[in-house]
Parts: C-alpha cells; structure tokens; sequence
C-alpha cells in the first residue's frame, strides 16, 4: 500500500501525503474553521450544489459519488464506522479501486473523454468517522447522502450525527430502500430538510431517482432537491412516504411471477427472461404501465385480471383495484383519448400514438430486433 494521511485520502494520481495536507489545510481547515459562525445559509436559496457529502462507503455510496462526480461535483466520502488505522487504510484502497474501475468504464465506454478520468477522481476525497461532523459542518456542503447498511440502528446513529452538524441550508438524504421517511425523520433536529432520496443500481448509470419527502419536509427541500438532480442529469419522481417507493414495489411483484412461472414449471429462466427482456423491458422502456392500460384500454385489463384471477386460483393476486373496476363499470374503456389517467383530444392521440410508435421502432432497430419485412 503506498502511504497516505490517516485523516484524509484523496484520490488523485498525483496525490501525496504533502497534497492531501495542503489540501486540508487550504479547504478545510480554512472552510470548517468558520462553520460555527451565526451566518447561515438557506435552503430557499439553493441553486447549483459544488460539493456534497456521502457517509456510507458500500456500493450504493460508491455509485452516488461517480454520479456526482461525473456532474463536476465535489465529494467528500466518509466512513460511518470505527476502525483502526489499518482497516481504514483497507477500506480506502478498495473503494478507490471501485471508484476507478466505475469512472473507467465509462470512459470505455464513450461516456466521458479518457483523459477526463482522473480530473473526475481528483474530485473526491476519503474521511473517517471521527471527522464526520466536521465534514458535514462545512457550509461547501450543500448536499448530504446517508447510505450505511440498512439497519434501523445504524441509520438513527448516523442521521443523528448528520442532523447535529448540518448548516442550514444543506440538504440531508436518506438512500434507504427500506425505511419510511417519516420513520428516519425522527433522529434528526431539522427533519424540514430531510427527504428520502432512493437511487437504482447502478447509481451512475440509471437517470431515475425516487424522492420521498415526509410530513415534515419543507416544500422547498423537495423541490431544490428535484432541481439538483435534474442538473446532475438524473430523472427525478415524487412519492408520498410508502413501504417500497414505485419501482421495487412494482419490482418486486413482477419478479416473484417470474419465479413462480420456472416453479411452477411453465417456462424455462431462460426462457422467462427473454421474454421479459425483449417483450416486457421494450414495451415499457418506450411506454410507462399507466400509459399501456390506456393505451389499449383499462377494460383489457380488467377482464384480463379477473380471468388470471379465476384461472390460476390467484386469490387476490390478480384482482383489479378498485380504481379500474370502477372506470370500467361506468363505462369508460379508455383507449380512444378517454382512459383512466391521460386525456386526449383525437388529434393528440393520434400524434401521440405515432411518437410512441417512433420510439418502439428506434429501440428496436438500435436492439436489431426489427421484424424481417419481404415485399415486392
């Protein structure tokens, strides 16, 4: 292992013990000096965020740092856990070698200029625990991830550390795929700048990001926090705090179907899975699930839920909710710009279904999946 601060460890190739000192002394020591002072900043004027902090060095908070990274962000990791000077020094050396492989293979893959690499990995820098609130004191610090595992204990320790020392106008986010927002809420001071934040693996590479403001979280954070990730190149969705967000909730019910179907006998994994992936992920890669009950009517749907239901002894499985059976029972079969969630005059329809159209052909193409055509 090549010799590097205890205290801090910055990933550059030119990094040295000498660098990352000066480092320190010219940032943060000169910027955490003044943390304590009466003037604070606020999070209603919260435009471009230049640095921000992750605590929690597992892969979900390797993936978050890349991501910001990449944006031109500054990012000051820090560990959330004790260790001697030698575990840390482990630590550090594999999550460096995570990062660089991460950044790496984006270059590889066209996404950013070789030579770019390591400015991107200058950008960050390694922090034990004891300089946690330090760290997060710092009022460079506009934006605060908490990704430690996902036990209740863990997330109350360092969310209560977090609340403490955050300034003001820093925003304060939960990657939990588990806890409600309300539920972590509780163990900071300033729950108002507080919102669930739910990252997809792998966190550089998908756009969506699920926020999950609680009953406390002030308007503004949720919609800084929006603002921010759009300018970083993520797709931000708001949801009301709720067990498993939309997209593992969703998740997790397609794939238990998945499994039951090879249990059950009717198919092949493999053949369950190029069905999902050349049917099922194409569909909805260009069409969201509410966009195709629409699309062809919710009145197939409901008729098709209430067969599966009988058919497979399903229980409730398969029931319709509530909000489809209703829309069918008035006589709303959507399908023709009156579905149950869009509207749309004829001709919107019609430019609508040709864009939609478009796209399945582009992703096709692009998959060399087009149908084989032979006229003439």
């Amino acid at each position: 292992m090549t010799e590097k601060s205890q205290s801090e460890t910055s990933l550059s190739s030119s990094s040295t013990p000498g660098s990352t000192r000066n480092l320190k002394e010219s940032f943060l020591h000169r910027k955490l000096g003044d943390s304590s002072s009466s003037t604070r900043g606020s999070i209603h004027d919260f435009k471009d965020v230049s640095t921000a902090a992750t605590v929690g060095p597992g892969r979900m908070g390797v993936g978050i740092a890349i991501a910001l990274l990449l944006a031109g962000v500054r990012v000051y990791m820090l560990d959330a856990k004790e260790r001697d000077p030698t575990e840390q020094e482990i630590l550090w050396e594999r999550v460096t070698a995570e990062l660089r492989e991460g950044v790496n293979s984006l270059a590889e893959l066209g996404l950013l200029l070789k030579e770019d690499v390591e400015g991107a990995l200058s950008r960050v820098s390694f922090h034990p625990n004891e300089q946690l609130e330090e760290i997060i004191g710092c009022r460079e610090v506009g934006f605060v991830v908490e990704s430690v595992p996902e036990i209740i204990t863990a997330k109350e320790t360092v969310l209560s550390r977090i609340g403490r020392s955050a300034h003001d106008g820093a925003i304060i986010t939960s990657a939990t795929s588990t806890f409600l927002t309300d539920d972590l809420a509780r163990y900071l001071e300033h729950p108002e700048h507080f919102l669930n934040a739910h990252w997809l693996n792998p966190a550089f590479l998908i756009p969506l990001v699920e926020l999950s403001p609680g009953s406390a979280t002030d308007p503004a954070v949720t919609t800084a926090t929006r603002e921010f990730l759009q300018s970083i190149g993520k797709v931000p969705v708001v949801c009301a705090p709720s067990p498993g967000f939309i997209v593992p909730r969703i998740q997790a019910l397609a794939m238990n179907e998945a499994a039951r179907i090879v249990e059950e006998g009717i198919a092949t994994a493999e053949d369950v899975d190029m069905a999902c992936r050349v049917g099922f992920g194409i569909r909805f890669a260009v069409l969201g699930l509410l966009e195709f009950i629409d699309w062809g009517g919710c009145d197939v749907l409901y008729h098709a839920s209430n067969y599966l239901q009988r058919a497979l002894s399903a229980g409730e499985r398969y029931a319709p909710p509530a909000i489809v059976e209703e829309h069918v029972n008035a006589g709303h079969s959507g399908g023709r710009g009156h579905g149950l969630f869009y509207r749309f005059e004829e001709h919107e329809r019609v430019e609508y279904q040709r864009e939609k159209l478009t796209a399945y052909v582009a992703l096709l193409r692009h998959l060399d999946l087009l149908p084989h055509t032979s006229v003439g």
